[in-house]
């Protein structure tokens, strides 16, 4: 009976304890699933009302000193996909991103967003081309090693995209599609 107990012992000081993976959640946007026509967005053909979602995140990697967002469409016939949004700068204390902050002015001071390849520094929605298959959004959080990347406004989402992969200590992606 001893040795029963002694290997149950054993067993559980020796079994490593996990922290929760590095999570990203959405009250907008369910994985899997067809973004609604809100956050679509309003030109190119295209009739939304070019809301940025709402984002959360949990279980950031120890040391991480801020963090960035990204939505993105690889499907995009661009060659290089599409950059939806870009923002960074966040800082720890955060954790989630409201419906619409982009546009509102409800994100925090340091955030920066970069430049979308619609041309401007918000959120820009969903347009794929009529009669093209559904196309994936990407929305992955960052957890990045350092307290900011050192890039303006005008920076687009390659350069963005470049510095974040480069500092990332984790990220957590989730995916919607959308076609027309």
């Amino acid at each position: 009976m001893k040795k029963i107990f002694l290997a149950l012992f054993l067993t559980l000081i020796a079994t490593p304890c996990f922290a929760e993976d590095f999570a990203v959640t959405s009250a907008s946007w369910q994985d899997g699933a067809m973004m609604e026509r809100q956050y679509v967005f309003n030109s190119f053909g295209c009739t939304g009302e070019n809301t940025s979602p709402q984002v959360s995140w949990r279980n950031a990697p120890e040391g991480t000193k801020s963090f960035a967002v990204t939505v993105y469409d690889p499907d995009a016939p661009t060659g290089s996909g599409w950059w939806h949004w870009t923002i960074f700068n966040i800082p720890t204390d955060v954790s989630d991103l409201n419906e619409g902050a982009s546009a509102s002015g409800a994100l925090p001071a340091s955030a920066v967003q970069g430049k979308t390849d619609f041309g401007t520094a918000q959120y820009g929605g969903a347009c794929p081309p009529s009669g093209d298959k559904p196309h994936r959004y990407i929305l992955t959080v960052y957890a990045l090693g350092i307290d900011k990347l050192d890039l303006t406004s005008d920076a687009s989402g390659a350069m963005v995209g470049y510095y974040l992969n480069a500092n990332a200590l984790g990220k957590a992606s989730l995916i919607v599609n959308y076609g027309r």
